[in-house]
Order: structure tokens, then C-alpha cells, then sequence
């Protein structure tokens, strides 16, 4: 069944996510680990829980991120319609929110600088150079940050499916070595 040469490649690690093995030979695999099935088996279920753990982590943090993107875009695109207005003369009518579903009028006439929330409680006053240089930084991490989660996800989901393959196989094995078993003793018996 699963007999072919070496027990497979070891892939890396990647930013902690331990790399799973691919089992050819399920036999030379036992014994290299020195485990017999069910300690095998107890083992892989382990690494595979540990992969959906750090895989629901993954996903909050690109949850987290993909709605953090648009409101940075947003906060960009407010400084930009105030540096725009600048100068114009004209006030500037904006609802913004005060408080979870609280909403408030503001008339803001010509300003040189804008009030960032960094959170944590923390906000401060740029002027609108900096808050657009900031802002731009910002998002340009976000989006980088994006992009690694999405190929650590990949990398997670990689090894997920091989942990699940490796699992099926020394389970099938295990299978086809006990019906050998059975099959050989009613011949010893007759």
C-alpha cells in the first residue's frame, strides 16, 4: 500500500508554523519516530489541532486588518478633502461619530493641523503633511502585513492538508496490516 521509498520531506518552518512531514512509507516513518499507530496517530491529531488554533489566530489578525484598511483609507481621504479646502474660504460641514452610535455636527473652517487617534487613549495633533505622510505609512504596513498573513495562511492550509493525508495513511496502513494479520491466521489455523 504505502511502501514506496523514505518517509518523506521535511518542509521548514515558517514565522513559527512547524512544517509537516509527508509520509510515503508509513512503516519507515514508525520507525524512524519510534512510535507505534496510535501513539503516531495521537501525535499528527495533536499537530493538527495546533494548526487550526494558530490558523483561527491568523484569521482574526486578517479580520482585523481588512477592516483597519478602510478606515485608514477613509482617515487619507478626510485629510486630503481638508488640505483641499484650505485656503477656499468656505467651512467644511462634517457628521462624525462621538460615541458608539452618537453622531455630532462640526463646521471646521481653515486648519493646518488634525487630531490623529493612535488608540490606547492616545490621540494627537498633526499638521496635514505629517497625518497624510502617516497615515500613508501606516497603510502601506497594513497592506505588507496583509499579504504575509495571506501566505502564512496558505503555508498553514499547506500543512493542514498534509498533516490530514499523513493521518489517513498510517490510519489505512494500520488497517491494512491488521486484515494481513487476520487473513494470515485462519491459513496458520487450517
Amino acid at each position: 500500500m504505502a511502501s514506496s521509498s523514505g518517509s518523506g520531506e521535511v518542509a521548514t518552518e515558517r514565522r513559527g508554523i512547524p512544517g509537516a512531514q509527508f509520509v510515503e512509507d508509513v512503516q519507515t516513518y514508525l520507525a524512524q519516530a519510534g512510535l507505534d499507530v496510535n501513539s503516531a496517530l495521537a501525535f499528527l491529531q495533536e499537530r493538527l489541532q495546533q494548526y487550526k488554533l494558530v490558523e483561527m489566530k491568523l484569521l482574526a489578525q486578517q479580520r482585523d486588518l481588512q477592516a483597519k484598511i478602510p478606515d485608514i483609507e477613509k482617515c487619507l481621504d478626510i485629510v486630503a478633502t481638508l488640505q483641499a479646502k484650505k485656503g477656499s474660504g468656505e467651512a467644511l460641514l462634517a457628521d462624525f461619530e462621538v460615541s458608539e452610535g452618537i453622531y455630532s455636527r462640526a463646521r471646521i473652517e481653515d486648519t493646518d493641523s488634525v487630531c490623529l487617534w493612535l488608540g490606547a487613549n492616545v490621540m494627537l495633533e498633526y499638521s496635514c503633511e505629517e497625518a497624510t505622510t502617516l497615515l500613508q505609512k501606516n497603510l502601506e504596513n497594513a497592506k505588507a502585513s496583509l499579504e504575509v498573513l495571506v501566505a502564512d495562511l496558505q503555508f498553514l492550509r499547506d500543512q493542514v492538508t498534509i498533516t490530514q493525508v499523513t493521518i489517513a495513511r498510517v490510519y489505512n496502513w494500520d488497517v491494512h496490516q491488521k486484515r494481513i494479520c487476520q487473513a494470515a491466521a485462519p491459513a496458520k489455523d487450517s
